[in-house]
């Protein structure tokens, strides 16, 4: 077997779903939902897409801090909404997210590491309470939450890669533009034309 058909196999087994007669159910409906929710909500891919963005953009070692902060705290949030722990509009915190961190790679924003990782933290929160609460009756917490934090750890992906552009002055226009989308997209989320 090549090389490229070996590569083609992999991409292929790990595309493929499982055939499952309850959506939902079990460990294995628990990681697919949890991994398809973060995916198929818009505001959840902006806000996540803008943590690598502004990380790529912010640079070494925001880059690889930005990303690990959020799902870690985003894991936290998750547990507070399996329990039942309510947080005051959580809809609109999540909106937020996309404004101000789309902004921050609009404008260029370069506050100190720790104060970018509080403010993706805070909104990490809502995003993890938002997936916590929309746990799947039957699935299992636990694979759930590991689902929307892998979906969430490769949406960041998405966002260095694209802010990896950086490097050159027309990617960094780009990249701005990007930051500067996500934020009017966060615009549509809050005011519900999105």
């Amino acid at each position: 077997m090549s090389l490229r058909h070996a590569s083609l196999f992999v991409i292929l087994c790990t595309l493929a779903m499982p055939a499952l007669a309850h959506e939902g159910a079990g460990a294995i409906g628990g990681f697919v939902s949890g991994f398809l929710h973060p995916i198929f909500g818009w505001d959840h891919v902006a806000a996540m897409v803008a943590v690598g963005l502004w990380g790529a953009f912010l640079g070494s070692p925001a880059i690889w801090v930005l990303p690990v902060v959020f799902p870690l705290v985003m894991a936290f949030g998750g547990a507070l909404g399996v329990i039942g722990v309510e947080l005051p509009a959580v809809e609109v915190a999540i909106a937020l997210s996309a404004i101000v961190l789309g902004a921050m790679v609009a404008f260029a924003a370069r506050p100190p590491i720790w104060i970018a990782a509080v403010i993706v933290g805070v909104f990490a929160i809502f995003h993890g309470h938002a997936h916590g609460t929309e746990l799947p009756g039957a699935a299992s917490p636990i694979t759930y939450s590991l689902g929307f934090v892998i979906a969430t750890g490769l949406l960041h992906l998405c966002g260095i890669a694209f802010g990896l552009l950086t490097h050159w002055p027309a990617g960094r226009t780009a990249v701005r533009v990007g930051g500067g989308a996500i934020a009017l997209a966060g615009f549509g989320f809050l005011s519900g034309v999105v």
